[in-house]
């Protein structure tokens, strides 16, 4: 098993294929024109797989594929298929827009959940959010998956004057759809220009919903992100990831393996150990593997207050959100 120093078990991997990206979400990605990072360091297919297989070996039970876009990667068909052979539970976030020509390898990998980023129901404004002009293909492959029986997460960052008078909308999505809407509060990346006044907090989710709606909370796994509630009579379900205002540090069970093979214990951790220059060199990385998570601060990476109101976004150390993975 692989443990912290507060003896919390680390066994869900969240691997990034990589940084590149067909959507330049502001909130991720600021810049239109961004820098990649070159293919020759990034993780090659081989590598990816070898590094799974050695979580796997100590305790991995789940693995998620990121990005950037995962499904944007030449080689993701092959990537995806290798992993499928693991005995972990295999998912993905995507942003919806290779789903149909990739179904077909996500089935045979076994995927049963696809989380599908969507922040916004409006074609208009989807637009001004992703730059890409391609909301109806996204709604599309969305029904595509729950025709095949895929379960659908669809991942909507809240953020004041922007999408957060369409919550009721995404709720009233779920009526006749048996999705989960997940509303993740708006957390600050280099270069996403963050400040406390654009996050909708938990609370304020639930008092909007609430005025619509009648709402019962759904008991969570221990490992939860999110806290879950669900709505009489509606097919579906929603979500709220509250990392800012109500963190759930004290159960976290996540590792990351950035697309340049770096792991970060935490997604706000200010450092990171290189396994990729490891893995390469023939060294062993599980020492590295096990020092990296057992440095895991408490909470937040070390670098957060409790009170979102008085974080200073300037003076955090991390990557960007898109050089992480989703």
């Amino acid at each position: 098993m692989i443990t912290d120093s507060f003896g919390r078990v680390h066994n869900y991997l969240r691997i990034s294929l990589t940084d590149n990206c067909n959507f330049r979400c502001f909130y991720c990605m600021p810049e239109e024109e961004y820098d990649f990072t070159p293919a020759s360091r990034l993780m090659q297919t081989d590598e990816i797989i070898k590094l799974a297989e050695i979580f796997v070996a100590h305790g991995v039970k789940k693995i998620r594929l990121t990005g950037g876009e995962p499904l944007v990667r030449k080689d993701a068909a092959q990537i995806i298929a290798a992993l499928g052979k693991l005995p972990v539970e295999l998912v993905m976030t995507t942003n919806g827009t290779r789903i149909a020509e990739m179904l077909p390898v996500l089935k045979a990998a076994g995927i049963k959940t696809v989380n599908i980023s969507l922040d916004t129901l409006q074609p208009e404004k989807f637009f001004m959010i992703t730059r890409r002009d391609v909301f109806h293909q996204v709604r599309s492959n969305i029904e595509l998956l729950l025709q095949h029986k895929i379960k659908v997460k669809v991942n909507m960052v809240v953020m004041k004057g922007l999408n957060d008078n369409e919550i009721n909308d995404f709720i009233g999505w779920t009526k006749f759809n048996p999705i989960q809407v997940r509303f993740i509060e708006f957390m600050p990346f280099s270069g996403n220009k963050w400040t406390s006044n654009q996050m909708f907090a938990l609370d304020e989710i639930l008092a909007v919903i609430e005025q619509d709606f009648s709402v019962l909370p759904v008991k969570g796994d221990a490992h939860d992100t999110a806290k879950s509630f669900m709505i009489p009579g509606h097919e579906g379900s929603f979500a709220v990831i509250s990392t800012m205002t109500h963190p759930f540090c004290s159960s976290c069970n996540r590792m990351r393996l950035t697309a340049d093979g770096k792991l970060k214990n935490c997604l706000f951790s200010d450092n990171e150990t290189d396994l990729l220059t490891a893995l390469r060199k023939n060294e062993d990385v599980i020492p590295l593997i096990q020092s990296a998570i057992w440095s895991k601060k408490e909470a937040l990476g070390g670098q957060m207050v409790s009170d979102f109101k008085k974080i200073d976004a300037t003076t955090i150390q991390n990557r960007s959100m898109i050089t992480i993975g989703g």
